[in-house]
């Protein structure tokens, strides 16, 4: 394997590298030689390779996977070369900021057979798990509305995150995880989108990151489903981040907050906590179970295609002020 830049959440790759020992590491691709050497502390990448410039690595290696952890801006292109050396890809999301690039990468799937996987790692997580599984056995009906959210503390961030250019939007770098939990948990799908989005009062450390971001879509059956994301989150409080989702159903309502775990409200029984909870997962020994191991993928690839697709088309609507199709 080898890793095409280190940013983002590279950690869902490199943290369950002591479970997967068949995996060798062989080369970094980063501009930075402090970066890879930091990097190269880790017992598991040692003995990788350094390299400045990612396709020197790919001519250069005979490559099975490469996790590809570059800025959003950038990325796109980046999986289409790995695509291009026969490398299977895991890549950090979202994987394309336009439907054209999006469509590309899908198609490069398709002709060369090869496997793409990306880092969405909530839908591993006990929680969310368990509320799939729920709502799966119909205890709270046909799900008819959804709500969302993502509460982030802004911090510092780094210098690729505070240029539009290379972050891409707030609702494609962290939208598109709220995205794939709303249909993965529900079942439903997402066949409109309208959204707004802007910068107030934001901290030197964001750049020109959106910190309020709110988005609307129409669920396949006529119902509705609602995101809303800041980055205002008080430095004081203990977690970085306080995320949320409501599955309201036509018999009942299933929800998850941190401060109250994965709560259950139906006409069958009173409200109760939800206790036992699934094992979690990770979406990287996923993908490598899939791809070697002919496991079938947790996450497959047409998830991701339509949890991008949908995240695009409420950029889009962000941009344009107006309902966009997916």
């Amino acid at each position: 394997m080898g890793l095409l830049d280190v940013e983002g959440h590279a950690g869902e790759v490199i943290r369950p590298l002591p479970l997967a020992p068949d995996v060798e590491v062989v080369a970094i691709a980063h501009p930075d030689a402090q970066v890879a050497a930091q990097q190269k502390k880790n017992p598991r990448l040692a003995a990788a390779r350094h390299y400045t410039d990612f396709r020197r690595m790919l001519e250069e290696e005979k490559l099975d996977v490469v996790a590809v952890c570059n800025d959003n801006g950038a990325r796109a292109h980046a999986v289409l070369a790995c695509l291009d050396h026969k490398a299977h890809v895991i890549a950090e999301k979202p994987i394309a900021l336009t439907r054209a690039d999006l469509d590309k990468i899908r198609r490069k799937l398709e002709q060369t057979g090869l496997h793409l996987s990306t880092l969405l790692p909530m839908r591993f997580e006990p929680v969310y798990l368990a509320m799939k599984q729920i709502a799966a056995s119909g205890e709270i009906g046909e799900i008819i509305n959804i709500s969302a959210q993502k509460s982030y503390k802004a911090g510092n961030r780094p210098p690729w995150m505070r240029k539009r250019v290379t972050y891409g939007g707030t609702i494609p770098w962290i939208g598109i995880h709220m995205i794939d939990l709303m249909r993965f948990t529900s079942r439903r799908d997402m066949t409109e989108a309208f959204s707004l989005q802007a910068q107030i009062g934001a901290p030197a450390g964001i750049g020109e990151m959106e910190n309020t971001t709110g988005s609307i879509f129409r669920l396949d059956n006529g119902g509705v489903a609602t995101l809303h994301m800041d980055y205002s989150r008080p430095e004081t409080v203990a977690t970085h981040g306080d995320d949320r989702l409501r599955l309201a159903g036509t018999s009942g309502v299933l929800e998850y907050m941190e401060a109250t775990g994965v709560t259950l409200m139906s006409g069958t029984r009173k409200p109760e906590v939800i206790r036992n909870l699934p094992q979690a997962g990770s979406v990287f020994l996923d993908f490598l179970e899939h791809v070697f191991n002919g496991k079938p993928a947790a996450l497959p690839f047409p998830d991701i295609y339509r949890a991008s697709l949908i995240t695009i088309a409420a950029e889009e609507a962000a941009q344009s002020r107006g309902v966009v199709k997916v």
